[in-house]
């Protein structure tokens, strides 16, 4: 494994737009309310076809929304998701602008996702008889091929560069993310929209229950009764440029555990290395990190090796949080969400808590703050870590 002073060092991409829509809201201010007042968006759970209890991150209102008619072939619940994140707070207009100063064909486009439009498909057979052809309305191309959201948001924006899907189960928006840097510093592009929208879907939901995996009460991260998670839904789109104003994309780091498809090394040692990989493209020591954003997920053994993994490269304990407990897990939109959530916060002059904590496990390595503070965070690291162990690790810098 290559060591801090061995990797080479990343230009610092500027991050010129960010957004995000989630259960609690949309766009920078209604996070910031909710990470300052320690505000969780998590219902009881009432997605049509769910018959066990349990607790999503639902954004309220996303059916009723408008819905761009040119793209009509296009709609379903992700692509729904993606549209209120692009028109809020006039991120569309960004993307535009880049696509103004450098030119339709050198913006790239990235995007992570876990389900994409499956939910489309997931109506269509409840709704079908069981004779004759299924709704007309569905498309593969449209709705279930993972890569549509991406394909929508190229023609619904005009981004005629180079376009693909990741999808790595919880590290996709992440590992998007990086992607999109990468294309940038190989001069491939000079602009990259990036980012991740997950929905809810009966996929999904059935497909955690089945793993034992889903809570029956609010999630609760880092908590000595954490017993699952809570599935939530959003969109997180991240803007990199090759130069621009705005906070900055100062390292990143990659791995794969090739452990188990469900459940991560004890200790963390992909965690690690990625975290390690992350520092040393930012030339930063650990030391010099004064927050860490926490994949965090509430389930046993996430915690667990998230936890030994984080004290082994921050002994000394800056404060971290999961974001979970506020939003739920998006999924493969969750390393670009919460990457976004994190710029707020260090923006506004928050040290976020974490929401549904209240009694720390003492067998974890670390304990997370659990309630919100005033504080000055100039670097952070953000983790997300998904199935199959794939491990993904980013620092962000406010310029």
């Amino acid at each position: 494994m290559a060591t801090l002073s061995q990797m080479p060092p990343l230009e610092q991409l500027a991050i010129t737009g960010r957004v995000a829509v989630t259960c609690v809201g949309r766009g920078r201010e209604a996070h910031v309310d909710a990470m300052s007042s320690g505000r969780s968006g998590l219902t009881a759970c009432d997605f049509p076809g769910v018959d066990f209890p349990c607790w999503i991150g639902r954004v309220g209102g996303i059916e009723d929304e408008l819905f761009p008619g040119r793209m009509a072939a296009y709609e379903n619940r992700a692509t729904r998701l993606a549209v209120s994140a692009l028109e809020t707070e006039g991120f569309s207009c960004r993307v535009a602008a880049a696509i103004s100063r450098w030119g339709s064909r050198r913006v790239g486009l990235v995007i992570g996702t876990s389900t994409s439009g499956v939910e489309k498909l997931e109506n269509v057979y409840r709704n079908w008889s069981g004779n004759g052809p299924l709704d007309p309305a569905y498309s593969l191309r449209h709705h279930n091929d993972h890569h549509a959201v991406t394909s929508f948001l190229a023609e619904y924006l005009g981004i005629e560069g180079i376009g693909y899907t990741v999808s790595t189960a919880c590290s996709s928006a992440a590992k998007a993310l990086i992607d999109g840097a990468q294309l940038i510093r190989l001069g491939l592009c000079d602009a990259v929209l990036t980012g991740g929208v997950d929905s809810l879907c009966l996929t999904s939901l059935f497909g955690f229950e089945a793993l034992e995996l889903v809570s029956r009460e609010p999630c609760r991260p880092f908590d000595a009764r954490r017993d699952g998670l809570s599935i939530g839904e959003g969109a997180g789109f991240i803007l990199l440029e090759r130069e621009g104003d705005g906070p900055r994309l100062l390292g990143y780091g990659e791995t794969s555990d090739a452990v188990s498809m469900s459940t991560p090394p004890p200790e963390g040692e992909g965690a690690q290395a990625a975290m390690r990989e992350a520092l040393g493209r930012a030339s930063l020591d650990p030391e010099e990190i004064e927050f860490v954003k926490l994949h965090g997920t509430a389930t046993k053994s996430n915690d667990l090796a998230e936890s030994a993994a984080v004290a082994s490269i921050f002994p000394f304990g800056p404060p971290s949080a999961s974001l979970k407990g506020m939003i739920g897990h998006t999924l493969g939109a969750a390393g670009a969400v919460e990457a976004v959530l994190c710029l707020d916060a260090m923006e506004s002059g928050i040290v976020p808590g974490t929401v549904g904590l209240s009694a720390p496990d003492p067998a974890l390595a670390l304990v997370p703050r659990i309630q919100s503070a005033s504080g000055e965070i100039r670097r952070a690291v953000c983790n997300a870590f998904g199935f199959g162990g794939s491990n993904s690790s980013l620092v962000l810098g406010l310029s």
